[in-house]
């Protein structure tokens, strides 16, 4: 096992958040609202299959309604309370 040390200011801005994310491409990150950096662990099997039922029945929605546009869990959203958050699906 390899052992992983971060060095991270207390409260990242998003500016930061977005830096330091696109220098560790490999990890699942969020940030909370009051800045506070949050490592996200991969889902197990039963929640990755609810989420691919969840992401499916928001695009056959939006097939046929053509109202909008549907996201996986791996985007990111920065949100209007400050958070910066990968949803289950949106």
């Amino acid at each position: 096992m390899t052992t992983l040390t971060l060095q991270i200011p207390p409260r990242l801005t998003e500016r930061r958040f977005v830096q330091f994310c696109q220098a560790n491409p490999e990890l699942r990150l969020e940030r909370s609202a009051r800045g506070e950096l949050i490592l996200m662990s991969p889902t197990g099997s039963e929640t990755g299959m609810r989420n691919t039922h969840l992401t499916g029945q928001l695009w056959w929605w939006n097939e046929q309604t053509g109202l909008g546009k549907v996201f996986d869990s791996s985007t990111g959203f920065h949100l209007p309370n400050g958070a910066d958050c990968s949803l289950d699906a949106a």
